[in-house]
């Protein structure tokens, strides 16, 4: 199987020449708002899938996670909340999202517990094995090799770790399939425009959209050295959650 195609492109605007469609430049601009657009187009609904993420971790205490596109650290924050025990390191991209996912931190009194720092989901900083579980919410599609970061993925995480991605995707099939992707393809770009003023909000329907059907990418975790444990659709589909541990373990 062939590396993943990059990242679709947003339309052009003054200075956009030299910020590619998902990278943390382009969310840097809408980090301000980014929770509360989340919010709002999921109807809350993401809190729920977070949640789901972190319970498929099957984390034991003293537990060292690795929360990728981090973003401004809802999931990492999910995690230290639900497992008060562990620790967690957070990589992004975007140092404007990390800012607030500092700010975030330091609130909540975590800022011990948790350590966020840019970095390239492709090309991890930490050694072999060296986290106990890995999650990663909304972030594998912006990667432009997504096999490069699955197998950096299976490298940093422990034999008997879990790996769990939470994915949006564009439902294919069912009863209310079609209002689903009337959801992905419509509203979500025209409320992100709306409240954040921000064109960049078109990449995230463009971007699901093109991000491949969930057996695809299952397939894509296997080839990447991971052993796939269960692929689980979430809420008519418009989500999916992909849980796996390093193959061998």
């Amino acid at each position: 199987m062939s590396t993943e195609p990059q990242s679709p492109s947003v339309p052009s605007e003054p200075g956009a020449a030299v910020m590619r469609a998902g990278s943390g430049a382009m969310f840097d601009k809408i980090a301000r708002r980014y929770d509360l657009l989340n919010r709002l187009m999921s109807l809350g609904i993401d809190q729920r899938w977070r949640n789901k993420t972190v319970d498929a971790l099957e984390l034991k205490p003293g537990a060292r996670v690795l929360d990728l596109a981090t973003g401004t650290a809802d999931l990492a924050l999910k995690v230290l909340r639900r497992h008060p025990e562990t620790t967690v390191v957070g990589v992004d991209p975007s140092v404007g999202m990390l800012e607030i996912g500092k700010q975030k931190v330091a609130a909540a009194g975590l800022a011990g517990k948790c350590e966020l720092q840019v970095g390239d989901a492709q090309e991890l900083p930490f050694p072999d094995r060296s986290f106990d579980g890995l999650c990663m919410a909304f972030g594998i599609r912006n990667v432009p090799d997504r096999l490069r970061a699955l197998r950096e993925m299976a490298r940093v995480t422990k034999p008997d770790g879990r790996i769990a991605i939470l994915e949006l995707s564009e439902p294919r099939g069912g009863i209310l399939g079609p209002l689903a992707r009337f959801q992905i393809r419509t509203v979500v770009p025209w409320v992100g425009r709306l409240l954040s003023g921000a064109r960049e909000y078109q990449y995230l329907q463009q971007s699901i959209a093109a991000f491949p059907p969930p057996e695809a990418f299952a397939d894509a975790m296997r080839e990447a050295g991971l052993e796939v444990l269960r692929v689980q659709p979430l809420t008519f589909g418009v989500c999916c959650l992909y849980v796996a541990r390093p193959q061998g373990a």
